[in-house]
């Protein structure tokens, strides 16, 4: 049976002669308690096209029209389609590299997954599977936005197991000899990106189709960030997939989704903690926390406003550690609903955010060791939700690379 999950899409990209700075902008999950950061890159943009008028920064789903706001991003991608703001490059792979405001390099492949080969659900025999518990509640809000736009923009990295770096890397090495899509300056301290054609595809497919036969655990891919967006992109194939017949699903853009696909052993690929914060905590809820908390390990500490910062041991295993304190935090708000928790990448943030809301308590995460990951998830085993971040916040994925998903 032919290899598959890799396909090749048709990439649709800004007209020359845009403002690519202002067009990307960060994935809409970032700095969902920082919403001055959205605000500052609102009057950057402005009018400009960019993908800040497609998208629907989370940091706004509280205070603004969710309705209003979703109808206003589809007449904009309508709009930027009909008046030739986008374009359709034709179908080819592009090659990415990143260089963020950490000086660290980020290599990677945007391409066409197939979602029958995909799925979030444990038990599920598939190719591609999440590496993160998916909370169903979080995909009917996106699946809205979806359902009647055009195309999709992905904030979406999915991780390969390539050791011997037969596939990203010798690209890499011959890129003087592809064209240059683009190659511009990131805003909001994003760093740099440049991105490169690759026409010869099957060549790239055939070395994807070796890589799979070669690990031999069942798995093409795994998603290292954007789980629920790609969780989304399948529930919206199939509800669409429902109504097509057997032909017509073999061939519809919503089938496959576009991701970045990065190799983990790429040097640029770090696992960074994603930290905690209790917001309306509670003194017992703290003392419960430090007592669970016995362990040989002092790479977390909880801070809270008023008193400061205090180490807390935790079990030796990073998995085990957050099981442990995300469960403690779910079994918290169950009995408080007047609390609730957010997710934080950077240290700096997290501390920044506690200091600003006084009865929360900030929980410093430890570090997963990216090593094993494909070990632990062939086992069909999933970490909790937010356990890794791949980099700090401002080096999530931009987004710039686009693709229809309609028939």
């Amino acid at each position: 049976m032919a290899f598959t999950t890799v396909r090749v899409p048709h990439i649709i990209l800004p007209k020359k002669g845009t403002d690519m700075t202002a067009y990307a902008v960060i994935a809409c999950d970032q700095f969902t308690c920082q919403r001055s950061y959205w605000d500052d890159l609102n009057k950057m943009v402005g009018d400009k096209p960019s993908t800040l008028h497609m998208i629907f920064p989370e940091a706004y789903l509280e205070t603004t029209d969710n309705d209003a706001y979703i109808k206003n991003i589809n007449s904009k991608i309508k709009e930027y389609l009909d008046n030739g703001d986008l374009e359709d490059v034709g179908p080819c792979f592009v090659l990415v590299e990143r260089v963020t405001s950490y000086g660290t390099r980020r290599l990677g492949l945007i391409l066409a997954i197939d979602l029958e080969d995909y799925s979030y659900h444990r038990g599920v025999k598939c190719s591609i599977k999440a590496s993160e518990a998916t909370i169903v509640e979080r995909i009917p809000p996106r699946l809205k936005i979806r359902e009647d736009a055009p195309i999709e923009l992905p904030h979406t990295l999915v991780l390969f197991e390539d050791k011997h770096k037969t596939i990203v890397e010798p690209l890499y090495e011959k890129r003087n000899q592809l064209p240059v899509l683009y190659d511009f300056e990131l805003n909001q301290e994003g760093g740099h990106i440049r991105g490169y054609r690759i026409d010869d595809t099957k060549a790239v497919v055939d070395l994807f189709e070796k890589l799979y036969i070669h690990n031999n655990n069942g798995l093409s891919f795994i998603v290292g960030d954007g789980n629920h967006s790609l969780a989304t992109a399948k529930e919206h194939w199939e509800q669409i997939k429902a109504n097509l017949s057997l032909e017509e699903r073999e061939k519809h853009p919503a089938r496959f989704a576009l991701v970045e696909a990065n190799n983990v052993y790429d040097e640029g690929i770090n696992f960074e903690p994603i930290h905690r914060i209790v917001f309306n905590s509670e003194p017992k809820f703290e003392k419960k926390l430090m007592e669970c908390c016995d362990g040989q390990s002092g790479d977390c500490y909880i801070f809270d406003a008023k008193q400061g910062k205090k180490t807390i041991k935790t079990p030796l295993n990073a998995a085990e550690t957050y099981k442990m304190i995300q469960s403690l935090i779910d079994e918290f708000l169950k009995e408080n609903n007047k609390s609730s928790v957010d997710f934080i990448h950077d240290e700096s943030s997290l501390i920044d955010v506690a200091k600003e809301n006084s009865n929360s308590l900030a929980i410093r995460m430890p570090a997963l060791g990216k090593n094993d990951i494909f070990a632990f998830v062939s086992k069909d085993a999933v970490l909790p939700r937010k356990s890794f971040s791949m980099g700090h916040a401002s080096e999530k994925r931009y987004y710039l690379e686009a693709k229809s998903i309609r028939g």
